[in-house]
């Protein structure tokens, strides 16, 4: 069953997700994850978040297909796109740094999160790939993180060769990750170790840096909302239904 948990030790709170597709995120989960992420932001127990999904395979592979082909109508599509706005908006607002642990595979909002968080790490095989054209949609909410990470000129290379897959080496070198690593163990040995350094650090300090780090961006709340209402309608049209029926038949 899908499911999103978090535990806290020594000041740092593990927030974890999964779903049996792929780590794939339906509404449900979305809001669920936001609701965390905020919970955990105001308690003054923690000092870092460390945001991971399940498994040892796809980080998480972006909006759920069942989902989507159910959408009927424009409200409904707005609501599941604003999913990946709340989480987005989550991890920008809350007051502590959001350690991504991406352990494979990103797709579409999965990209998202990996580059909403304040800093990623990565295992070597997470490549990662910008889907929502090659359905007749387009990265829209996810769009502002990606492109505040890796800036424009990746972004849109990413956003236009939607069916490539660019390797973590790429995504680190563009910015999406801060370090890359070749094993598991090391993986789990550097997330471990940031995310104790910074639990000892100073709260507040963490706090205005954050504040500093994602100035400019006041107005998301607005401006993922907007976006989310126009993968709500792209999602009804007669493209996106026939690309998307396509995917699941394969």
């Amino acid at each position: 069953m899908e499911y999103v948990q978090i535990q806290t030790n020594n000041k740092i709170a593990t927030i974890e997700f999964f779903h049996p597709q792929s780590n794939s995120l339906p509404g449900s989960l979305l809001n669920k994850l936001a609701e965390t992420i905020l919970q955990a932001g105001q308690n003054n127990d923690i000092h870092v978040i460390v945001l991971k999904s399940a498994g040892n395979k796809a980080f998480c592979a972006g909006a759920s297909f069942d989902e989507l082909i159910n959408i009927k109508d424009e409200n409904i599509g707005r609501e599941f796109f604003s999913g990946f706005a709340k989480v987005i908006n989550a991890i920008r607002k809350v007051p502590k740094f959001v350690i991504a642990r991406v352990q494979g595979k990103a797709v579409g909002g999965g990209v998202g999160v990996a580059a909403a968080a304040d800093f990623t790490i990565a295992l070597n095989t997470a490549s990662i790939k910008l889907s929502e054209l090659a359905v007749g949609i387009g990265p829209f909410v996810v769009g502002p993180a990606v492109e505040r990470k890796i800036g424009t000129s990746a972004f849109t290379s990413l956003s236009i060769n939607a069916t490539e897959w660019q390797s973590a080496e790429w995504a680190c070198a563009k910015g999406l990750y801060a370090q890359v690593c070749s094993s598991e163990e090391e993986l789990d040995k550097n997330v471990n170790a940031l995310a104790e350094r910074l639990s000892k650090s100073n709260p507040e300090a963490m706090m205005m840096l954050k504040k500093i780090f994602w100035e400019g961006t006041e107005n998301w709340d607005t401006l993922l909302a907007e976006r989310a209402a126009m993968s709500g309608k792209l999602v009804l049209s007669e493209f996106t239904v026939k690309a998307i029926n396509s995917f699941k038949s394969k």
